[in-house]
């Protein structure tokens, strides 16, 4: 026992008398990362297996949140796990006179719709691209603008379909998923203020 208190207090007195080290610097060197571009969106071929899918759950997110009961479009957007400042942005959003759902889904006018993917990198090879077609999961963006202008414009990233007040379409994005015996699938709806 003495010989471990004494071997104890060596140890304590050596580990104070050594100086400090510093951490490690790298040997590599560092830059930042250069911003990536964003993907851009292009119209969901009309020959997709995904395509049925999301016009369906797109369907009925649209006929939910024109009906702007929350009992109907909250388990649409997450249900249970849909926080309570998102319920809140939701519900704003589709009270809110300058909200660009009130025009796109809530007029008196024809609604138009459109469901966009991301256009695959050209590197991509007809493999590798199937490959991603038969997942078993994929997501989309929803969106709709009221009016019949055929030439209206559409959100070209994902940035622009924030649901800003301005914009002439609103947009969710939906997360299907074909795992498991029932196919099921989530709506998300983000917004971003104007910088």
């Amino acid at each position: 026992m003495r010989a471990l208190l004494i071997s104890s207090a060596f140890v304590a007195a050596f580990a104070s008398s050594a100086p400090a080290v510093a951490a490690p610097t790298s040997l590599l060197p560092t830059e930042p990362e250069a911003a990536q571009p964003s993907s851009r969106l292009v119209p969901l071929a009309a020959d997709s297996a995904w395509m049925p899918r999301f016009a369906a759950a797109a369907d009925k997110l649209a006929e939910a949140l024109r009906s702007r009961d929350e009992a109907q479009w909250a388990p649409l957007l997450g249900g249970q796990w849909l926080s309570a400042a998102d319920r809140a942005r939701v519900r704003n959003l589709l009270g809110d006179r300058n909200s660009p759902f009130l025009p796109a889904l809530l007029s008196e006018d024809v609604t138009r719709r459109v469901i966009l993917g991301w256009n695959a990198p050209a590197s991509l090879s007809a493999e590798e691209r199937a490959a991603i077609e038969a997942g078993p999961e994929a997501e989309a963006l929803v969106c709709w603008s009221a009016g019949s202008n055929d030439t209206a414009r559409w959100p070209e990233t994902a940035v622009e379909a924030d649901n800003r007040a301005g914009r002439s379409y609103a947009c969710a994005r939906i997360a299907y998923s074909i795992r498991g015996e029932t196919p099921s699938w989530r709506a998300f709806i983000e917004q971003r203020e104007p910088a």
